[in-house]
């Protein structure tokens, strides 16, 4: 009786021992899994950004038209989006959209983010790739004026702070940039400030009009507005220099090239937003960054870096990253708020991410 007692226990721990080993492997592979994710992402980021410079700046390809290009993406967009959610059924499209909340939320997502791709873009034709990537360090500070006049965000002596760094960072790393161009400059500030309103309608359409978008589904509905928001300028301002220029020299393949890999950046911000944490999205946003600032100056010309240059942006990026640790901590201690009355209405990524509120615009800069 006592020997059979022991080969079940001995049994037992087999079993568990067994148990053990299984789900240490898919720890790794889910970890493993993760990081593939995460260097696609990076890696489709940063090829986006570079691919824009290279077909706006390039002689071979001769289309220095950034509404034209941005345009061609919210058209593949669209198209891509509808089959994904329509013919295929891939994804599914949340209830709940009504004329109301398209016309007061979703259009204005669509304007802002055609205003941001656009000057980001044409930001392109007179600065170079890594002087733009570090005036976009500016933005944690434009979205916190900004949200504090629309009322989403409170200001505070720890923010003002961080924004006196980040703004400071910044000026040196502009001080410190051997040929830079103010107009340059001007159309990249006013893509942040687009990209800020941009974030802060978006915030606006999940906490105040609780409506649950996935970022294909949101760029299902935003995709036509900012089309439609570029064509009526690229009407007036792009297509009369196209008509002017005589035989366009156009490259089908590798603009649709271009436009599909400005969609595969978006689906896979829907994949690590599904399959990371906001902590991981956040360190992996500011590795991309430091990825596209040493690389530009390797593949562009037009990329002189000097140490003023780093300095500064080292000192931004610092700034950045105690933004976003106060951010996290926020959405943390928000998050336990609302399990503790019984839930918020947010759709939420594993990490306290707000899912709705992520889409890439990084294809612009």
């Amino acid at each position: 009786m006592k020997e059979g007692e022991r080969e079940e226990e001995m049994m037992l721990v087999h079993r568990r021992q067994q148990q053990t080993e299984g789900s240490g492997e898919v720890g790794v592979k889910q970890q493993n899994l993760t990081y593939l994710y995460l260097l696609i992402y990076i890696a489709l980021s940063t090829g986006q950004i570079f691919f824009n410079k290279w077909v706006l700046s390039s002689k071979q390809i001769n289309f220095p038209y950034p509404l034209g290009l941005t345009l061609l993406h919210m058209l593949f967009s669209s198209i891509l989006c509808f089959i994904v959610t329509k013919v295929l059924k891939l994804v599914k499209v949340e209830e709940g959209m009504t004329p109301e909340i398209y016309a007061s939320s979703v259009f204005p997502i669509g304007a802002m983010f055609a205003m941001t791709l656009w000057l980001g873009n044409t930001a392109y034709l007179y600065i170079s790739v890594a002087f733009a990537q570090m005036l976009k360090a500016i933005m944690p500070v434009a979205v916190l004026l900004l949200g504090a006049a629309a009322g989403l965000e409170v200001l505070s002596c720890r923010m003002f702070m961080i924004m006196s760094v980040i703004s400071f960072g910044v000026l040196v790393a502009s001080y410190g940039e051997i040929n830079i161009s103010w107009v340059g400059v001007v159309y990249q500030m006013g893509g942040v400030v687009g990209e800020a309103l941009r974030l802060i309608f978006m915030e606006i359409l999940v906490k105040r009009k609780g409506l649950k978008l996935n970022p294909i589904t949101l760029m299902y509905y935003v995709s036509p507005c900012s089309a439609i928001c570029l064509f009526i300028p690229w009407i007036f301002l792009e297509k009369p220099k196209m008509d002017s220029a005589g035989t366009l020299t156009f490259h089908p393949f590798i603009l649709s090239l271009n436009s599909l890999c400005t969609f595969a950046l978006n689906v896979s911000v829907f994949v690590v937003i599904s399959h990371t944490s906001a902590v991981t999205i956040r360190v992996a946003g500011v590795v991309k960054d430091w990825v596209v600032v040493l690389l530009s100056a390797v593949l562009f010309a037009d990329s002189t870096l000097t140490t003023i240059n780093l300095l500064g942006y080292g000192i931004a990026i610092s700034g950045v990253v105690a933004y976003n640790n106060h951010k996290l901590k926020k959405e943390a201690s928000g998050g336990r708020r609302e399990g503790f009355v019984g839930g918020g209405d947010e759709e939420r990524t594993p990490g306290g991410g707000n899912l709705s509120a992520t889409f890439s615009s990084d294809n612009s800069r």
